[in-house]
């Protein structure tokens, strides 16, 4: 099974961006994963090729349209879970990337201008999602996020599959301190356990640090459940 990303956008040459480099990159050539960029545009039927309109009710901005967003999302078979890059929407997680990861894949939807007609949230079964309590420009940027996020943990991606096991919030805590040569670089040394070769005593001070920099850092990954 091959994980397969369907970005729906009226910037399709913002993709793949940085996920065509590195990991993802290699992951995408070997065809560990594929990305399919739609533009929304191409569903407009007027010939301006018009995907929004002023809000219902009167205010600023424009709103994209339903019927040309259905369109769009109507015109592949959909394969996994439609997402809505949305600041109003459910808090983007690792425990999400992981459950994305195990499955065929997601369409991405990113908006623009004001957001998208209700109607089409509802009647197409958008799930709202969010990066961050901060509003970007367009949803482009939180697709690149969620997907970087997704393919680097598909089989195959990265080399080490145990690279991921004590990473930020992989179990709700935050990531211990790294360390690598050389031994003492401006005065400020190694810790001596984690050149000591005792592995026991390596794994105490890493679980030790990683509690200590939650609590610092993340007191509230501390308090809620994963999700």
């Amino acid at each position: 099974m091959t994980f397969s990303a369907r970005v729906l956008t009226l910037y399709p040459d913002m993709f793949p961006g940085p996920l065509g480099a590195a990991l993802a990159g290699r992951a995408l050539r070997e065809g560990l994963w594929r990305l399919d960029a739609v533009n929304i545009r191409d569903f407009a039927t007027d010939r301006h090729r018009s995907v929004d309109d002023t809000p219902a009710g009167g205010g600023p901005g424009m709103v994209m349209r339903a019927d040309v967003m259905a369109a769009a999302i109507d015109a592949a078979p959909t394969v996994g879970p439609r997402l809505l890059m949305s600041p109003r929407g459910r808090p983007f997680s690792q425990r999400m990337a992981e459950e994305l990861a195990a499955g065929e894949g997601a369409t991405l939807v990113c908006g623009r201008f004001e957001g998208v007609d209700e109607r089409v949230i509802e009647a197409r079964g958008l799930t709202e999602v969010s990066i961050g309590d901060y509003v970007l420009s367009g949803g482009e940027v939180a697709a690149l996020v969620i997907l970087d996020a997704v393919v680097r943990l598909l089989p195959g991606v990265m080399g080490n599959a145990q690279s991921a096991s004590e990473e930020s919030f992989s179990d709700g805590l935050l990531e211990h301190p790294q360390y690598t040569r050389p031994a003492i670089w401006e005065g400020r040394a190694i810790p001596d356990v984690l050149t000591s070769g005792d592995h026991a005593r390596v794994a105490q001070w890493r679980r030790a640090a990683r509690e200590r920099l939650t609590a610092e850092r993340r007191p509230d990954l501390i308090r809620k459940p994963r999700n």
